[in-house]
C-alpha cells in the first residue's frame, strides 16, 4: 500500500447495514465524526438491493462481495465497483452490482477528516420462509 492512501477493509454484515440505516442521519454523520479514525457507515433506510424475481422464484440463492469506494463526501463511486467474490449466479452478482449505487454513507474519517475509504460489503440473496412455515428448500 502506498504511503498517505488509505484503504480501509471492512465487512459490514446486512444486520450492521440495516442497524445503522434506522438511525437519524445526522447522528450517524455526527458521531463518525467525532472517531479519530473510522470507516464509511451505511445511512439507507431501505436495502437498494432488488433479488431478480425469476430467481427467487426458482429458489436460486447467493451471496456476492462487493469491493466499494466511498468517497471523502460519502458517495459511492461507480466505476470503482466490483464483485470481489461471485456468488456463482451471474444475475445475482450483477444485482449485487446495481444496487450499489442506491448505497448511501458517512465517510470515513481519518484523524477527524473525512477521507475516501475502499472495503468490502457482503450482498446477501436469500429467500425468507414465512412466520411458523417450514424452511424454504
Amino acid at each position: 500500500m502506498k504511503p498517505g492512501r488509505v484503504a480501509l477493509h471492512a465487512l459490514v454484515t446486512a444486520a450492521a447495514l440495516l442497524g445503522a440505516c434506522r438511525s437519524d442521519r445526522a447522528a450517524v454523520e455526527q458521531q463518525a465524526a467525532s472517531r479519530q479514525n473510522t470507516v464509511p457507515v451505511a445511512l439507507n433506510g431501505e436495502s437498494p438491493f432488488q433479488y431478480p424475481a425469476a430467481l427467487y422464484d426458482q429458489g436460486i440463492e447467493g451471496e456476492v462481495r462487493l469491493r466499494l469506494y466511498v468517497d471523502s463526501a460519502g458517495r459511492v463511486v461507480s466505476e470503482s465497483t466490483r464483485v470481489a467474490s461471485s456468488s456463482g449466479t451471474p444475475a445475482l452478482d450483477s444485482a449485487a452490482v446495481a444496487g450499489a449505487d442506491g448505497l448511501r454513507f458517512a465517510p470515513a474519517h481519518r484523524d477527524g477528516i473525512p477521507v475516501g475509504a475502499s472495503f468490502h460489503q457482503p450482498v446477501i440473496f436469500q429467500r425468507r420462509a414465512a412466520a411458523g412455515a417450514p424452511p424454504v428448500q
